[in-house]
């Protein structure tokens, strides 16, 4: 248990030289003191000169080249070395005065650098390197060597086991690198767990790292590059006010800005999972999945508004990652902004207040659970999204969120394919509810009143289901007294009306027209034969800006539908000519199908 010393062959020593019998000792406190005591000692005849010459000629301090050195004490006696060796941690914890040559120089640099800020090791250090480094600083200092301190888990295999060569479950550092790439490992490690609690590794995690959020991430810069390059796109000196920007804009500058507030906050709250994890919530659902692909038609006008917000968008990226992947983060600033500097001089990007609007946040959260009911309803129908839908009826009572929600209507039509969004009010006959309790949460709440709880409910009106979800909670008057029932005690439920398909979530209810009527049929076969070309243009490596001519087999089912759509179909593929032919004249052509019917597509450049 004795914490100070080890018996080693080579190491730190311990400086002390006594005499044989013990009664005299000497600690030896610099370099320069040993040799002021070494010249004593061949003056007095102890040590031969040759010896101490050799020593500090080639001046190293460890055991066992230091134990040549025999030192002569005041009486005269030959004093030799302790033979055990100081603990390594001891020399460790000696670095924050050892990295200065403190005291003997460097005494600004040292205050002004002491004690550190941070320091990171493994839980293992608490009775090593962390505690030697305050014992040694408040031995010296009168204080502690640092002032914050995180301390690592352990790594374990994916099932929870230590690592053992004996379990045949190491995984090889060199080999997880080599295969997803050091950020990748670094991503995933940081963002799987909080640093102090044991890590489960497992490299289909990692795998999946590499390819959600740098494949996405790659994936984004990339739509960015191809359409900035088409449009000569740079970064103006002087860039849209965001006043003038769309709300989309806004809403992706707003929670830009929100990201870089809270990233920089957990960051000095030495919480650096949590920072992580909205970074890769952004890229992936805010930024790629709803940004870019709500506007993917800006970047093919070339609006000058969306490169700019997309721009701003992966700088900021690239900024805030780089403390954690900064091979990736490096290789995207440089690329965006086109100039040899590191991402790793630049500074920590700044969060503008004036630029976070959590309306406009709202507005968009709103839109997305509308626009997730609204999908929702297409899958259980098995309509696809090519397919336009007439109308959606939206359920919102309150009118200020009706007036929020009207704003980002269009983005809605547009990602939902619904050519009208219409707002249900109070007074509406469309939607019927129901209500029925949620005994999973009212059951062991209410006990035995829920027989007559439940009776009560049976018993609600379509005003009384209303009212419930306006104020959050409605008071029941029971035999034995009154009860509060909230929304979290009930599930409210819409039924279908004939033409219609109801979903609800959360307070918020969607009905969908899925009648399909020809003309929206038509413009369903055309939106799915602008799919095969697309697709066929990407295939047979055509340039974005490439013009060409379109020939498709004829066929009755969808003739009518290619006449009443075609120039709807070139303006979206390029085409400068669009024939229907006999399938037998394109024999060269790609096999399609749409809506299980075979036919023939073939393209050229003009």
């Amino acid at each position: 248990d004795w914490n100070l010393s080890r018996s080693r062959y080579w190491g730190i020593p311990l400086p002390l030289w006594s005499t044989e019998d013990g009664k005299e000792r000497v600690c030896i406190g610099s370099v320069a003191e040993l040799r002021s005591e070494a010249d004593k000692a061949v003056a007095a005849g102890v040590m031969a000169a040759e010896t101490a010459e050799a020593f500090f000629a080639e001046l190293d301090l460890h055991k066992p080249g230091v134990d040549e050195l025999v030192l002569v004490s005041p009486s005269g006696q030959p004093m030799r070395r302790e033979s055990d060796l100081i603990d390594v941690w001891f020399d460790s914890g000696s670095m924050p005065f050892a990295q200065w040559h403190y005291p003997f120089e460097n005494q600004e640099e040292f205050q002004a650098a002491f004690p550190a800020d941070f320091i990171s090791e493994g839980v293992d250090q608490t009775r090593g390197w962390f505690f030697t480094l305050h014992a040694i600083s408040v031995m010296l200092e009168d204080s502690p060597a640092f002032k914050n301190v995180l301390s690592t888990g352990l790594l374990l295999d994916k099932d929870g086991r230590k690592m053992s060569k004996r379990y045949g479950n190491v995984i090889d550092p060199f080999e997880a690198i080599s295969a997803y790439g050091a950020d990748a490992n670094r991503w995933y490690m940081m963002g799987n767990s909080q640093p102090w609690e044991n890590l489960r590794f497992d490299l289909k995690g990692v795998q999946e790292v590499q390819r959600k959020f740098f494949g996405t991430l790659f994936n984004t810069y990339n739509f960015f590059a191809l359409y900035a390059n088409i449009a000569d796109f740079h970064y103006p000196e002087s860039p849209i006010p965001l006043a003038e920007r769309t709300e989309i804009d806004q809403w992706i500058t707003s929670v830009r800005h929100s990201l870089i507030r809270q990233v920089e906050a957990h960051l000095d709250d030495y919480e650096p999972t949590r920072a992580v994890r909205l970074i890769d919530t952004f890229v992936q659902e805010q930024l790629s999945n709803w940004y870019v692909r709500l506007s993917r038609r800006r970047f093919w006008d070339g609006d000058a508004a969306a490169f700019q917000t997309l721009y701003e968008c992966l700088e900021t990226v690239a900024l805030l990652m780089s403390p954690v992947a900064p091979f990736f983060a490096d290789k995207l600033y440089r690329d965006l902004k086109q100039t040899d500097q590191s991402v790793h001089w630049a500074d920590f990007p700044a969060w503008d207040e004036g630029a976070i609007d959590p309306r406009a946040e709202g507005r968009m959260d709103l839109a997305q659970r509308v626009t997730s009911l609204i999908l929702s309803i297409r899958r259980k129908e098995k309509l696809k999204v090519r397919q336009p839908l007439a109308k959606a009826l939206v359920a919102i009572l309150d009118p200020d969120l009706r007036q929020e929600l009207s704003r980002v209507q269009a983005l809605i039509s547009s990602e939902v394919n619904v050519k009208e969004i219409e707002y249900i009010t109070e007074d509406n006959t469309i939607l019927v509810k129901k209500i029925k309790p949620n005994f999973r949460v009212l059951g062991p709440k209410a006990g035995p009143q829920i027989k007559e709880i439940s009776a009560k409910l049976r018993n609600f009106s379509q005003d009384d289901i209303r009212n419930l979800e306006t104020k959050g909670r409605v008071n029941l008057e029971l035999s034995d007294g009154n009860y509060v029932i909230e929304l979290a005690d009930v599930e409210i439920l819409s039924e279908d009306i004939p033409g219609w398909s109801v979903a609800s979530d959360s307070g918020y209810t969607v009905a969908l027209d899925i009648t399909l009527t020809e003309d929206l049929q038509q413009e369903g076969i055309a939106r799915e034969f602008i799919n095969r070309i697309q697709n066929l243009r990407k295939s047979n490596d055509y340039e974005l800006t490439d013009r060409i001519v379109i020939r498709i087999s004829t066929h009755p089912d969808w003739d009518a539908a290619i006449r009443a759509y075609g120039t709807y179909i070139q303006s979206e593929t390029l085409g400068d000519q669009l024939e229907l032919v006999a399938e037998d004249s394109i024999p060269n052509g790609e096999d399609i199908e749409i809506n299980g019917i075979s036919g023939k597509i073939w393209l050229d450049r003009v």
